[in-house]
């Protein structure tokens, strides 16, 4: 069972989020041959301000 896990920067919507489990789920049953009820996409979102981009957060850098 392929686990694909993401972490992404805080602030999409749901319907972002689901067009990305949707893609990766397309990917890995391409890439792998795997059934796509096998395949599982686990999304983490960081805060703007525990995310790290050269030494500064990027909240600071005012990153979306």
């Amino acid at each position: 069972m392929p686990i694909a896990y993401l972490s992404i920067m805080e602030g999409r919507d749901d319907a972002k989020k689901a067009e990305v489990i949707a893609a990766v789920t397309e990917a890995l049953h391409v890439s792998l041959d795997a059934p796509y009820e096998a395949i599982r996409v686990l999304i983490t979102e960081v805060p703007r301000t525990q995310w790290g981009i050269g030494g500064k957060t990027a909240l600071a850098l005012g990153k979306t």
